[in-house]
This record gives C-alpha cells, structure tokens and sequence, in this order.
C-alpha cells in the first residue's frame, strides 16, 4: 500500500512552531488551482510506513550483495561518526575562509592522500559523481588541446567493454566517439587502436582493470600509443578496488582521471549518498581544474586555477562524503590501503575457482576485482538465462550481481565479492550459485518463476519497460 492511500483527511502533525512573521502569498494568477496532494498521516503512521518498507530493502546490511563494477561494500560506522560532527555539520560555504580552515584541511590533505594513491598532481573534490567526473575531465582535455590550438582534436576513443557512461560524457563534452572492440583476450586490440590513433584523436578513455575484471597486460603500450599521436590518457577511477595502493594510474601514463568515492573509499552509496567523483591530473592539466584549489601551510587560503574551466557543482562538492572517504583512508593507512586491494583481488578468484567447474567464465584466468561468467551455454541446455539465476540469488537472501554487462559477453553475470567479505559468506554464496545451476538443470520452470520469496515477486520487465506506470492517479 502506497503513503498516499494509508492518509484520512483530517488527520496530521505538526512539525513546524506558528509562523513569527508576515505571511505573504503569490498573487492570485501565480497561486495553485488545484490543492497539493498530501498524504494525512499521524507521525506515528508515517515512521510505521517507512518503517516497513525499510525491512523489505536489501542492503549491505542485509547480506551479500556482489553488485559488480558497482562496489557495494560494508560502509564503516567510524566514517559517519566523523561526519556528523558539529564542526563539520554546521558550517556554511559563504563563510569567510578563516573560520573553515578545518574543513579546508579536510580538503586539502584528502587531494594529498589521492594525489598519492593515483600518481596525480592535483586534485578537485568539485564533481558530485562518476559521470560528473567523466566530464570534467574530458574538459580538461578540451581546453588542453584548444589552449595549444590544436582545434582538429575531435575523437574520443573508448574501448567497448568501457562503462556504458563514457561514451555519453565524451559526446557531451562535444567529441565524437570511436568504438575499438576487444580482442580474444577481453583487453584492447593493439592493432585496432594503432589504425584509430591519429592527429585527430583527442584522447583515451580506459579502465584498467577493465570491466571483464582484468588488467590489460598492454598497459603502457596503450598510454604510450596515444601520447605519440598527441592525445591525452583518461582513467575512468570508478572502481579503485583492485589497485589502490599497489599501482597508480599515474604511473601507467594516464593524465587524468576521476574517483568515485562512494565506491573505493567506503561511503555511501547510490540512495543513501550523495556521491562524490574527484577528479585528478597530471601538472600539465592542472592550469584548467574546476572551482577552486586549497592552498597554503599555516593559513589555508582558496585559489582558482588560472585558465579554470569554471564551476562544475555549486561551492566545494559534496563535503561530507569527502570528510567520510578521508576517515577510511586515514583508518586502513598506508598499509592497510594495499591490503583492502589484495583482499578484494583474493575473495574474486576464490569464488570464480570455486565456480568455473560448472559456470563458463568469460575469460577463464587470473580476475582482479571482479570476474564475469557467461551463461550463454547453462541457456542454450536448459532455458535458464542470467536473468532467472538472478532471481533465483533474491530467493535465497543474496542481491543480484550486475546482469548483462559488459555487453561484450553474452548473458553476462559479472561477480564482485569486495574485499569486506568473509570466507563463510563466499562459501554461502558459491553453496547458492551451485545450487541455482543444478536447479536449472532439474526444475528450470522454477527458476522462471523466481523470485517467489520476495516482498515484489517476478516482473513483467518488459511490460515495465514499454508502459511504466510513473504517477499515482489520485481520482481513483
């Protein structure tokens, strides 16, 4: 039952003291005609209701839930703690500088930390998301090649395991894109790139590990054939999981690159954040950062870049999430920062070794953070496709992995673990995966019909999909 069907006219709370001022209406031609469609609830009904629908949610809290290329990890409690101090909480980004140097510490010594960890020499926190992220640095490299005059500079190359967002951020920052293809290998075909790098070629797009899960061997020859015909190296950072604290992007001969810290650095995310996508750059790139940069030893100050790209988000960014993400670095360490990567590294190959027996791997070797399976062959035997296996994981109190993607593989399951779970739950989990596949083999209509154990049952999608349903029609 929807809030708006629980309300009895009438009934109420009050949230808000008497009105201590003048209250001045809109004149009449600006004042609604019709009355604002407003649930009456008793506040007691209201967290009863939100109440309820938050036991039907799961969550990291709830169980596993290896959402792949997402990160959906255990978020720690100390990261809240620290954001939700007063000194944090109660600030105001039109506050005169000096009186906010423990948050531009906060900033500063959390663009130092990532500096480190991706081998970039400057840091913005600005851009509120992956995406957001995407663009700016594809902004970046727009004003690089412009303020050299090099105008010609108008493809963008993006591999096609690349995030489904690349190529949409690199059209709105007003480049075309080309497509390379893979080769047998699930990395980027030299031979292809080679015929694409041209002078016309502003740069790269790559993730490295990319989205099959592995690191492309090739790497420095990669970066290295941009650079010679004159692009620049964009490192989609989405997903730090597998590297942080063992290679840095930097290092590889990337020149720019976005985080996404509600992925790598532990804070929240999707619904619970808002998100946060830093992006860093090489010295050469630096001139052109968005917003402004924390300068300065005793006395912090904030500066512009001289040929700023201009303000990419109101004020600083996200500040909270940047005071969370700068806790779990601080937390892990230096040590502890390599560690979380090998870990992560470590929960994926155990459970693709303790899969590949009975479900095809997409590339049958050695995964970084993630690996992906194809159940292409388990379909054509049975019928089951990736979608009932799926549904059948909701049955059995683990969250999906990330369907159909990459769309390079055919009936795609792409599996990350993360480095925050234990052994028992991975063995629980590669228990289910077995399970659902001798299912598939012995009952396949009951996988057609998963889940039947959930709050919302099996789907039409595509009923969904062509008539979705987008607003509640009160005349009922």
């Amino acid at each position: 039952m929807l809030i708006f069907e629980k309300g009895k006219e009438g009934r109420g709370l009050s949230l808000f003291p008497e009105c201590d001022v003048d209250v001045v209406l809109p004149e009449e031609k600006d004042q609604r005609e019709l009355a604002l469609h407003l649930p009456e609830l008793s506040e007691n009904e209201i967290s009863r209701h939100y109440t309820e629908l938050a036991k039907k949610c799961h969550g990291v809290n709830d169980g596993f839930y290896p959402l792949g290329s997402c990160t959906m990890k255990y978020n720690p409690k100390i990261n809240e703690d620290m954001a939700a101090l007063p000194g944090f909480t109660e600030i105001h980004p039109l506050q005169p500088a000096h009186t906010v140097q423990g948050c531009m510490e906060v900033m500063k010594t959390l663009e130092s930390y990532l500096c480190e960890i991706t081998g970039m020499s400057q840091m913005t926190l600005q851009p509120a998301a992956g995406a957001h992220g995407e663009f700016t640095g594809l902004l970046l490299i727009k004003a690089y090649h412009q303020s050299r005059g090099d105008q010609k500079r108008t493809k963008i190359i993006v591999p096609d395991s690349a995030h489904g967002t690349n190529p949409a951020s690199a059209v709105m920052a007003g480049f075309s894109v080309v497509s390379i293809p893979s080769g047998p290998d699930g990395c980027v075909d030299l031979e292809k790139l080679r015929e694409a790098a041209g002078d016309d070629v502003a740069g790269l797009m790559l993730t490295n590990p990319n989205t099959v899960g592995l690191f492309d061997k090739n790497i420095l020859e990669i970066t290295k054939i941009i650079h010679e015909c004159g692009g620049q190296c964009y490192y989609d950072g989405a997903n730090l999981n597998a590297v942080m604290g063992t290679v840095r992007p930097g290092d590889m001969g990337f020149d720019v690159i976005h985080l996404n810290l509600h992925k790598t650095f532990s804070t929240p995310h999707g619904g619970g954040g808002p998100g946060s996508g830093p992006v860093g750059c090489k010295e050469h790139l630096a001139q052109f950062l968005p917003s402004v940069l924390v300068k300065g030893t005793e006395k912090l100050q904030f500066e512009k870049a001289e040929h700023s790209i201009g303000e990419m988000k109101s004020f600083y960014g996200n500040f909270l999430v940047a005071v969370r993400a700068l806790t779990y670095v601080m937390t892990l360490g230096r040590e502890g920062i390599p560690q979380a990567s090998q870990n992560a590294v470590l929960n994926a190959n155990y459970m693709m070794n303790k899969l590949k027996d009975i479900y095809t791997m997409a590339y049958d070797e050695v995964c970084m953070h993630e690996f992906v399976m194809s159940l292409s062959d388990l379909k054509k035997a049975t019928g089951v496709s990736a979608m009932d296996i799926a549904k059948g994981l909701l049955d059995n109190g683990i969250h999906p992995p990330t369907m159909y993607f990459p769309l390079i593989v055919d009936e795609a399951l792409m599996v990350e673990p993360t480095e925050t779970e234990s052994k028992e739950t991975l063995d629980e989990a590669i228990r289910v995966f077995r399970g659902l596949y001798e299912l598939a083999k012995e009952d396949a209509q009951q996988l057609h019909q998963a889940p039947v154990s959930t709050p919302v049952t099996r789907l039409d999608e595509v009923g969904a999909a062509r008539h979705p349903v987008l607003r509640y029609d009160f005349s009922k």
